[in-house]
């Protein structure tokens, strides 16, 4: 049987929460506005044309809007949106190491390719966990508690 030994949902950062409000704000007061001068009345396809951006957006940072870090005695799984899972065995696992996820290295937030080769689930631009597998490339995920997952990854 499997025990879960640590369980830590980590969401999205306040800038992409920043930017995803902008933006989605800017879309629904387009669409209002258009509604308000009647052309939206004349034109009702143009509801749907600025509704599928705002419906898009929404979508999209409601898949990725955290990740959620599981860890049992038997593996690591790491969830980032409906189809994002990443289960490890704790066996495959060389090492485990508190890192930073800087833009410098990924470009960016999501699901990235490093410059140093690793791939990244990342929130936010800061802590995080690198973990280095028997076979294949690095692993960064981002995390609150990167020196307590490891401290049990390590064990």
């Amino acid at each position: 049987m499997k025990d879960v030994v640590y369980v830590e949902w980590v969401p999205a950062g306040m800038f992409i929460k920043a930017l995803v409000g902008f933006f989605s704000l800017l879309i629904l007061c387009t669409l209002l506005i258009t509604i308000a001068v009647g052309v939206a009345i004349q034109h009702p396809f143009l509801i749907v044309v600025l509704a599928s951006p705002l419906a898009f957006v929404l979508l999209v940072f409601w898949n990725y809007r955290g990740i959620l870090i599981e860890v049992t005695t038997e593996k690591l799984l790491i969830c980032y949106g409906l189809f994002n899972h990443k289960s490890i065995p704790i066996a495959d696992i060389v090492s485990c190491e508190p890192t930073k996820a800087s833009f410098g290295r990924y470009g960016g937030i999501g699901i990235r390719y490093g410059t140093d080769g690793s791939w990244a689930y990342t929130t936010s631009f800061g802590n995080a966990v690198k973990i280095v597998l028997q076979k294949g490339k690095p692993f960064v995920f981002s995390s609150k508690s990167p020196e307590e997952i490891c401290n049990i990854i390590n064990r």
